[in-house]
């Protein structure tokens, strides 16, 4: 097998796990620092969780039957293979500290369970609840992903994400070498920030102590702040057209860490919900390839120009 020209999440996961290993997605109903007032109100500019949640996924359901649910959905497609308990929609470290231990015990003493995979900001996370994923961690696979989002200060309050990439640096710091992979989401496209300045996300990306990487360009959804952004104020946006998508994701993978495990290089929002772009139904594996094929033939690699 042609050894690819990155470092691939599912060659990562048959590696470590041997098998095919199924993220499967849970709501705690749980809501954002930006959402309730704490920090703002109306939540990230880009976010509809409806984009992203399956249709098992209801806060209103246990734990325990949203996996029993979403597992019997997997399972009739793959008939051998392990799950991650995927806390995903919102920000799932946000709730009083009790109660979070408790939903991710439940999670995980599901008997087809072997992991967590937590979703959360860099700004709700305290030495209390690291300590105790380290616990779990000396058990089972567990995964803190941070929305990083940018390292811009400045796009990051444009976007209404209320806290600073230095929040970010520092919960990076606090997570770090307590045995749990450590990962990190990023947008490319957001409005105001320059070729070269989504380019640098790389250089300073690189600098966290991350396992993985998910990348995502930039959606306009519907039911959004930045849809209306997107009517009133269209020039805030330069969208990529896939071409655009490819070259520069190459270019920015040669800039990454070699180390890094990239999780995913785009996403696929729902089609009646998306507004722009529109790339013509070309699927998240089609544009890996795509990027995978024009790094072959550029001569680049993950970290040739780290």
């Amino acid at each position: 097998m042609i050894k690819k020209p990155y470092n691939s999440y599912s060659a990562y996961i048959k590696q470590k796990f041997g098998k095919r290993v199924q993220k499967v997605s849970l709501d705690t109903g749980f809501t954002c620092p930006n959402r309730d007032g704490t920090k703002g109100i109306g939540g990230c500019t880009y976010c509809n969780n409806n984009t992203f949640n399956p249709y098992y996924c209801k806060p209103k359901k246990s734990i325990f039957q949203q996996l029993d649910e979403g597992l019997a959905f997997f399972s009739k497609k793959y008939k051998t293979q392990e799950y991650l308990a995927y806390f995903q929609a919102y920000t799932n470290t946000y709730a009083d500290i009790e109660l979070v231990k408790s939903l991710y015990l439940e999670a995980i003493n599901h008997p087809k369970v072997i992991g967590l995979v937590i979703g959360t900001r860099p700004d709700c996370i305290n030495e209390d609840l690291i300590q105790f994923l380290s616990d779990l961690a000396k058990q089972y696979y567990i995964s803190l992903e941070f929305g990083v989002e940018s390292t811009l200060n400045k796009t990051l309050d444009f976007i209404n994400r209320c806290h600073t990439f230095e929040e970010t640096i520092a919960a990076y710091e606090l997570a770090k070498n307590k045995g749990i992979e450590l990962g990190a989401h990023v947008i490319m496209g957001l409005p105001g920030e320059t070729r070269e300045e989504m380019l640098h996300h790389a250089d300073e990306l690189s600098k966290l102590p991350i396992n993985t990487l998910k990348i995502h360009q930039l959606q306009i959804v519907k039911h959004t702040m930045m849809a209306r952004q997107f009517e009133t104020q269209p020039e805030l946006f330069q969208l990529f057209l896939p071409h655009e998508y490819i070259q520069f994701m190459a270019e920015f993978v040669s800039r990454l860490r070699s180390d890094i495990i990239i999780e995913r290089f785009t996403s696929e929002s729902p089609a009646n919900l998306l507004i722009a772009p529109k790339w013509n139904s070309i699927k998240n594996y089609e544009m890996t390839s795509k990027i995978e094929k024009h790094l072959l033939e550029k001569n680049l690699w993950q970290g040739k120009n780290f």
